[in-house]
């Protein structure tokens, strides 16, 4: 099997992940308002497991967004889509994933280190 007819799993999961999450996200706009930075905080200070769940939550975004920098030598392109990562979460990772993937043609080594 060719390389770039791989990973059909990966790529289905990442554009469900990325379409619920958008999806899950108007709702709750619609239902909670938008100032989620400000509940997420609220939630990672009340020292509860939802706090927990947060505070966690927040310790893998900034892996992800630190080997999204790491990966492409800290560009600045890489520093912009780190830090928005870092905030808005698998709606920005999961198509960056994806962009990868393409980018790449599917090898993985490539996908995780980029050009070291």
């Amino acid at each position: 099997m060719e390389q770039k007819n791989k990973h059909y799993f990966l790529k289905g999961l990442l554009i469900i992940q990325t379409l619920g999450l958008l999806i899950y996200s108007v709702i709750t706009i619609q239902n909670d308002g938008a100032n989620f930075l400000a509940r997420a905080q609220e939630f990672a200070t009340s020292m509860t497991w939802m706090g927990q769940f947060a505070l966690d939550f927040q310790c893998y975004l900034i892996l992800s967004a630190l080997w999204i920098a790491w990966r492409d030598k800290f560009s600045l392109n890489s520093i912009i889509i780190a830090i928005v990562a870092m905030i808005l979460g698998i709606i920005v990772f999961a198509p960056y994933l994806l962009y990868l993937l393409s980018k790449e043609k599917g090898d993985l080594k490539r996908i995780l280190i980029g050009n070291r």
